[in-house]
């Protein structure tokens, strides 16, 4: 067996990768580890601003690797034929004309959230969560055709939250669009097979976005995050980019919901006081406590029977 063939570090060398967003957070990661993996890169951005300095920082990191840019709005859906126009020419670019297919697009754009709660909804601020999130993956599944090959070898993978599985007060709409996004991926996989299609879901991950709260208020909301997770710490977006990149390479997984919490899910959250019931070690603790004391009550159990099946010397049982 030939020493050099890299089986499984070249699986993006050389591949068509468009990143939606890709100037900060999880998406930029995105494209600096695929560009590590030997990919040619492509990252779009709405703020022309951001976009520059994105390809700065990542031509300055990676000087032979091949990074372009190019600005894109998804977020203006007030004419949905404009959207549509927005993302061929992007497309065209990207391709050249459709000559050079895709072979994978990562969609990591967001805009600020703004959540809406329930008893002050409006059909303005219900459908403004959409806009970016859900409505511009479908308008980019229907274009996908005629840019990219439906082949295994290709995938297409959109971003949603775990708060849709695991919605905190006030998330109710939130949490109703991102399993919306989940039922879209499905849809997808479906339409578009065998083409794979995949959403990633990431908990609450430490980026740029952070920083507009201040030092102080951001020290104590990601203390509040970390401690609702079973590995005691907020997630980074060079981890939660490693989600996105087994999307890519995996040519099997397809349909799939693929998650990165930090165990957000099992931790147990008391929302009267607006933190975890118990500290994940006392959890734990308390769990193995219990697992052993029903152990025990087995044992004894267990015992009590066998005396009864042959008779207790003692008389009293």
């Amino acid at each position: 067996m030939s020493t050099n063939v890299l089986k499984y570090t070249s699986k993006l060398t050389g591949k068509n990768i468009l990143v939606f967003g890709g100037t900060s957070g999880i998406d930029f990661c995105v494209a600096e580890a695929s560009l590590e993996y030997g990919a040619t890169v492509t990252i779009s951005s709405s703020n022309p601003s951001r976009l520059s300095t994105a390809l700065s920082r990542l031509r300055t990191s990676y000087p032979s690797s091949s990074i372009t840019g190019y600005t894109c709005d998804v977020s203006d859906l007030s004419d949905l034929s404009t959207l549509e126009e927005n993302l061929t020419t992007l497309l065209d670019k990207v391709t050249e004309n459709g000559a050079k297919k895709i072979d994978h697009i990562a969609f990591t754009a967001g805009d600020a959230l703004s959540l809406p709660i329930v008893k002050n909804v409006t059909p303005t601020t219900l459908f403004s969560l959409a806009n970016v999130r859900f409505v511009a993956p479908i308008f980019i599944a229907k274009l996908i055709p005629s840019y990219m090959s439906l082949a295994p070898a290709s995938s297409f993978t959109i971003t949603g939250g775990v708060n849709s599985s695991k919605p905190a007060p006030g998330w109710a709409i939130a949490a109703a669009w991102g399993s919306a996004i989940e039922g879209l991926m499905r849809g997808l996989t479906v339409d578009l097979a065998p083409m794979r299609v995949n959403v990633v879901v990431p908990s609450a991950v430490k980026t740029e976005i952070f920083e507009r709260l201040g030092t102080e208020r951001m020290e104590t909301v990601l203390k509040d995050y970390a401690i609702q997770t079973t590995v005691g710490d907020i997630g980074k977006p060079e981890d939660v980019a490693e989600t996105y990149l087994y999307a890519m390479k995996d040519q099997f997984v397809t349909g799939s919901v693929l998650e990165s919490n930090g165990g957000r899910l099992l931790v147990y959250m008391d929302f009267r006081e607006g933190k975890p019931a118990l500290p994940v070690h006392n959890v734990v603790m308390k769990l193995e406590f219990v697992q052993s004391s029903v152990f025990c009550v087995l044992c004894l159990v267990s015992r009590v029977r066998d005396f009864k099946m042959r008779g207790s010397p003692c008389g009293f049982l």
